[in-house]
């Protein structure tokens, strides 16, 4: 039975227990909107990569980026979860309630003097940016790397990093690596309005679950280096990554609510498992087709292959 109770952190220690030998990993949506396929490729990947080595597999709700939520969306994307057949271990855990772990791990940085405050505008950084950045942004130009100007304050918190090469070794996309501070700049940590950045919250909560291993989609590769310069910092040990072919429509475009993207069909759950498997390049039989939710994840856990997957960053489906 899933479990969808959101209890505080101080409640919750077997998530701060568990031996380095245990694989875990997790699926992470953002509550803006339902599940879309390319969510279920991401949620079937990680889902059997967990269970086919004996792994522990958790769910986590994105929702740090309030203004973003939808409302009821995280219960719709976990009800939609069950009627697919996932089934995760302990209970669900949500960004929104985790801001003071965020706001430590801040003052951590900003103890070290790894992290400065910036009063830098968008404007301001479009204006004085001279690169761009590897995820289709700016490169920050280091405006208020050694201090704030006279008369400004703060408005976000950035990290200080270095042009040393952050590479990993990804399990499907080969080795990744990136100079942080030609190909980002300082990165948020904190936004001007207050909230913690994507970056942050990942990182922090990746450690505080233990999570040893993070399949997901290849849109995230680019952020990953980042993520493994806040481990660093921050002390914690870095996991393994798998980032799976991003599904894009005949536009090239990623699969998102932006690009319109239809919700899960839950009435054909079974159907649309077979077509993600399908696209994570695994031999499924014509027979699935007719099969039911528990068949698909019965054959899907006996013939799961990683070797199968495609190597490459985005796959182009046919709308459905």
């Amino acid at each position: 039975m899933a479990w969808y109770s959101r209890e505080p952190d101080s409640l919750l220690p077997s998530l701060k227990i568990v031996s380095i030998n245990v694989y875990r990993g997790r699926f992470a949506p953002s509550p803006t909107g339902p599940l879309h396929f390319g969510s279920l490729v991401a949620a079937v990947g990680s889902y059997l990569d967990a269970r086919t080595q004996g792994g522990e597999w958790l769910v986590r709700m994105e929702d740090v980026d309030t203004p973003r939520n939808v409302a009821g969306a995280a219960d719709t994307i976990l009800n939609t979860l069950e009627i697919f057949g996932f089934e995760w271990d302990g209970p669900v855990l949500y960004q929104s309630d985790r801001f003071e772990a965020y706001a430590a791990a801040l003052a951590q940085l900003q103890r070290a003097g790894l992290a400065y405050g910036c009063a830098c505008s968008r404007k301001e950084i479009a204006d004085s940016a001279t690169r761009p950045a590897v995820d289709g942004g700016l490169a920050y130009p280091g405006t208020c790397r050694a201090g704030l100007p006279a008369g400004r304050a703060a408005r976000a918190w950035r990290l200080r990093v270095n042009d040393d090469e952050v590479a990993f070794a990804d399990r499907l996309q080969g080795r990744i690596g990136q100079h942080l501070e030609s190909d980002v700049g300082d990165f948020v940590l904190r936004r001007a309005d207050g909230l913690f950045a994507y970056q942050l919250a990942v990182t922090v909560d990746d450690d505080f679950q233990r999570i040893s291993q993070v399949v997901r989609g290849a849109d995230l590769l680019a952020s990953t280096p980042r993520q493994i310069g806040l481990q660093r910092c921050l002390g914690f040990a870095t996991p393994a990554y798998a980032h799976l072919p991003v599904a894009t429509n005949a536009a090239g475009e990623k699969l998102s609510k932006q690009t319109l993207a239809r919700a899960l069909a839950t009435d054909i759950a079974a159907a649309e498992l077979v077509r993600a498997l399908d696209f994570l390049g695994q031999a499924v039989p014509v027979a699935l087709a007719r099969a039911t939710v528990a068949e698909v994840w019965a054959w899907a856990r006996e013939n799961w292959s990683f070797a199968a997957i495609p190597r490459q960053p985005a796959i182009s489906v046919p709308l459905a």
